[in-house]
């Protein structure tokens, strides 16, 4: 409520968090002259702070936690763009042109926007601009913005342990385990993250969980790709898991939600079998089309023209195994696509 008025008159306003401790995780905004009842000119935002510093600024009283939460009327957020980051409004203005509609989503061009730079809001705006104000806000914020911090809201034992899923604990403390697929088992630690994905394992002491990020640094700079592709994918039509691959073959779980028709497509280089675990597919293979059934198989030859699809009314659940001398995801011709990809 307090910020409406200031937002109307043109600021672009942020919520600044009372902060209860020297929080070496988040951004600070310092305060500037009083406008109103607890809302303040930005005199100017600064970057995490180390501990000392943190510290200075809890004494002060003068610096608030930067939560990253705006409000602003849109038309004036995009004059201040245009004035201090004219490139980023005229780069996204030319994407959203060239937009696609698809179902319930709105496809921007993804050749333009990648030109975008890639700047945030404080940096590209809020940092420049003579209309910053902040509203001290004292909600028993947190923007979970860390596994640590989501062990301090986590319900904990006797231990103060907050385990989900598959976890068996002995000599354990204060240690936050999840598990999505498989047993986590702790002996003798404590103060740890350990974080289990289909992905990857992280292990980590809950001090230093913020460096997580020097870790995906490391994984752009050997040329990995862990940050980028998942095991998981999700699709219009439904999601695939990559659960297995090797030298000339990949295996995938694929789930087709009712309704939904994967596009029209052929394969270059690879062959792909299908065998269905439960509901019914819809196949297309070539010229002929036909339905297979649980406990039933097809096989789709390399360069063949097919398309799978889910006529009932539960989700179609079936296997996949590719082979042949290359199987990325770009080895993809598409014919007719009901969700308008290229």
């Amino acid at each position: 409520q307090k910020a409406i008025p200031l937002a109307r008159q043109g600021k672009l306003v942020t919520f600044g968090i009372v902060p209860s401790h020297a929080e070496t995780g988040y951004g600070y905004i310092e305060q500037g002259k009083e406008l109103e009842d607890s809302c303040f000119s930005v005199d100017r935002f600064v970057e995490k702070p180390d501990l000392a510093t943190a510290q200075d600024y809890l004494a002060s009283g003068d610096y608030l936690w930067n939560s990253g939460m705006f409000m602003f009327g849109a038309r004036q957020y995009l004059n201040e763009l245009e004035k201090h980051r004219p490139e980023i409004l005229s780069i996204c203005q030319a994407a959203v042109e060239d937009a696609n509609e698809d179902l319930h989503f709105t496809r921007i061009n993804e050749a333009v926007f990648a030109e975008c730079p890639e700047d945030s809001i404080d940096y590209a705006v809020m940092e420049k601009t003579q209309n910053a104000a902040v509203v001290a806000l004292d909600a028993g914020w947190s923007d979970i913005g860390s596994w640590s911090a989501l062990w301090d809201v986590s319900e904990k034992d006797a231990n103060d342990n907050s385990f989900i899923g598959d976890v068996i604990a002995h000599d354990t403390a204060s240690t936050l385990a999840r598990s999505e697929n498989r047993l986590i088992a702790t002996v003798g630690v404590s103060d740890l993250v350990i974080i289990e994905t289909k992905d990857a394992l992280l292990v980590a002491h809950k001090d230093k969980v913020q460096d997580v990020k020097k870790i995906v640094e490391q994984l752009k700079s050997d040329g990995r790709n862990e940050h980028i592709n998942h095991r998981e994918v999700y699709r219009p039509w439904g999601v695939y898991d990559s659960i297995d691959s090797g030298e000339r073959y990949q295996v995938k779980r694929i789930t087709v939600k009712p309704g939904a028709k994967l596009s029209v497509q052929m394969h270059h280089h690879r062959a792909e079998h299908w065998i269905v675990v439960s509901g019914t597919a819809k196949v297309t293979n070539g010229e002929k089309t036909y339905l297979v059934t649980e406990n039933q198989s097809t096989f789709i030859p390399v360069g063949q023209v097919h398309s799978l699809e889910n006529p009932g009314v539960i989700d179609l659940e079936l296997i996949e195994v590719q082979s042949g001398s290359y199987l990325g995801e770009d080895d993809i011709v598409r014919y007719e696509d009901r969700y308008g990809r290229s």
